[in-house]
């Protein structure tokens, strides 16, 4: 078994390393697992622990989803959190609203669905998650840190590749490996 979903991958700019690192500095006293920059993804859709004599099954789904989409561009343009102010779970980098991602996500939740991979119960909302959140001693310093950081341009990327990508969990790090790598205008295979 494989714990798999699909994913854009973001390699961050000096912009967005500039916030990721003044975040982690002004924050350093909470309890918050940060993601390493490497690991930055846009998830599309998390299909979960699936035995391997699916993937090849996926991979087609995959391929014929995104048949008729060209290259995304997406303006990385903002920060947020998920949960509450009072109770912050994840710290997360957002796009400016892009209905070609959107489509495409649904299109691939919806094409998944119906061979048999179960749609997800919550509503797609395309983000990075750059921290998780454990514990948070000052909220109020804590929204201000956030609060700085809102609706300022930090990167523009034009998404040539969706990936395939196996989850691995180990203690308190997760690596993942790319299984396919999907270029919007040709497949390539990763060993």
């Amino acid at each position: 078994m494989k714990r798999l979903f699909i994913a854009i991958k973001l390699v961050p700019n000096a912009s967005i390393l500039s916030v990721y690192n003044s975040l982690r500095k002004e924050l350093s006293y909470n309890k918050i697992r940060w993601v390493e920059p490497t690991n930055f993804h846009l998830t599309l859709k998390f299909i979960g622990e699936t035995q391997e004599n699916k993937i090849p099954y996926i991979i087609d789904i995959i391929k014929n989803t995104i048949d008729s989409y060209g290259k995304i561009k997406l303006d990385v343009n903002k920060i947020g959190i998920f949960g509450s102010s009072y109770k912050p779970r994840i710290i997360w980098l957002g796009i400016a609203e892009n209905k070609k991602i959107d489509n495409l996500a649904n299109d691939m939740i919806n094409n998944l669905d119906a061979a048999g991979f179960v749609k997800d119960t919550q509503n797609f909302v395309p983000h990075f998650t750059i921290g998780r959140i454990t514990n948070i001693i000052d909220k109020k310093t804590f929204n201000h840190s956030i609060e700085k950081q809102r609706n300022v341009i930090f990167q523009k990327i034009e998404v040539k590749n969706i990936v395939l990508y196996e989850s691995i969990l180990s203690g308190k790090n997760t690596r993942y490996n790319e299984i396919y790598r999907f270029s919007l205008t040709k497949q390539i295979t990763i060993t």
